[in-house]
């Protein structure tokens, strides 16, 4: 596949159309955070039954990345995330209106499949249409829009609770949604426009993806570290701090707003020095193998602090893990242009896979702690002690694969 380089305008309005996506796509994941209070009272659920359903949106997410790399390649970003975020639409309103724990799962997992181009369509667009020098940039700053939809999901979300109530602005979340579908087929580019002198006969292989070592090597990472990292940023943070922590509500959104507001200043600041210090796999892997365990110490640490343990502790652990965001790039690196979205979808699905099975676990593990007759808190310092173990083993796992790594 040729690569059709664009002028950095029209870079410019390519990469706000899809972060608009994202930035929905991101405070979709994060919302039950803030409104597991409403949620929790209004249906009766179990720390389980929450975890189930912060998960849905993860197993959703991930049911469609393999289907989703092979349309990326051959159809485009347009028209993929253009009508996944239809499916998406339609989840959202479904939830909106959901009368029991069964449609808001149905309807959570449908939002997690419409959202599941929001970051791998605009990634695969990067990598076949901006620079390869920024690819490293535009993923650290879509990861920063990112943080402001979790960090919209969290003061804002909780102030308009009262006022509108959790449906209505879910209405209002599907009206955005509609918008941003209008504008990603009015200025998005047509992907047979731009590739017109592609090699047909070479799609790529969803084998050679999986056989690679570099990418075998992040397996366990991207199902444990990732995971964990997510079950705790867009659900569990939220609850720690109210069971855990001791904090109301509303203390709690405000801990989750700083959270989010860390990881956004991580990510822009990480944006700008990253194409300074990883402009290829082999550096990607020295910074991997340096910062990867810095989360596992800040774990450490709040598991033993426990209730003492609240939004500052919490919100070093996310900064503390985005030394993890240099493994996604550099696997759409590692692969040449027709196996590309592939490759993203397929390190996608790992992720978010993990997302879902680290949520349910955490809170399962939670609720078979009360019912051996322990704390709460307990609870909640045994769910975060099986994503540490987890995490660690996983690093180990790509410190050895990756020992002797070569260029």
């Amino acid at each position: 596949m040729n690569r059709n380089i664009f002028p950095m305008h029209k870079a410019i309005i390519i990469f706000l159309v899809f972060a608009f996506g994202y930035y929905i796509s991101s405070l979709l994941r994060a919302i039950t955070a803030t409104i597991s209070p409403e949620l929790i009272s209004e249906f009766n659920l179990s720390s389980g039954d929450l975890g189930l359903l912060g998960g849905a949106y993860f197993l959703g997410f991930a049911t469609v990345q393999i289907p989703l790399g092979y349309l990326l390649d051959s159809k485009g970003p347009k028209t993929i995330v253009s009508a996944f975020l239809g499916i998406s639409m339609l989840g959202i309103i479904l939830f909106s209106l959901s009368t029991n724990f069964t449609i808001l799962l149905f309807s959570r997992f449908l939002i997690g499949v419409g959202v599941g181009a929001c970051l791998m369509g605009p990634l695969t667009a990067y990598r076949a249409w901006f620079q390869e020098k920024i690819q490293q940039r535009t993923n650290s700053w879509m990861l920063m829009i990112g943080a402001i939809g979790l960090l919209s999901s969290s003061l804002p979300v909780q102030f308009l609770l009262p006022i509108i109530g959790w449906r209505l602005i879910f209405g209002i979340l599907a009206l955005l949604t509609l918008l941003c579908i209008m504008l990603t087929i009015l200025f998005i580019p047509n992907w047979k426009e731009q590739d017109t002198n592609a090699n047909l006969e070479d799609k790529g292989s969803l084998k050679e993806i999986w056989k690679n070592k570099f990418f075998i090597s992040l397996v366990p990472i991207g199902f444990f570290s990732f995971g964990g990292l997510y079950a705790i940023q867009t659900l569990w943070a939220g609850p720690w701090m109210i069971k855990v922590s001791g904090y109301t509500p509303e203390e709690s959104a405000k801990g989750l707003f700083i959270i989010y507001l860390s990881l956004l200043l991580s990510f822009l600041c990480w944006g700008y020095f990253v194409p300074k210090i990883s402009k290829n796999v082999a550096d990607a892997i020295k910074l991997l193998k340096i910062g990867a365990p810095l989360n596992l110490i800040v774990l450490v640490f709040i598991i033993y602090l426990g209730s003492k343990a609240g939004a500052f502790h919490l919100s070093l652990f996310v900064v503390s893990c985005i030394f993890l965001s240099l493994a996604q790039p550099a696997v759409g690196l590692a692969f040449s242009l027709t196996n590309v979205g592939k490759a993203l979808t397929s390190f996608n699905l790992l992720i978010f896979i993990g997302a879902f099975v680290m949520q349910w676990i955490i809170g399962i593990i939670i609720d078979f702690t009360i019912y051996l007759g322990f704390s709460e808190i307990l609870g909640f310092k045994a769910g975060m002690m099986f994503v540490l173990i987890t995490s660690f083993f996983s690093y180990l796992f790509f410190l050895l694969k990756n020992i002797y790594y070569k260029t």
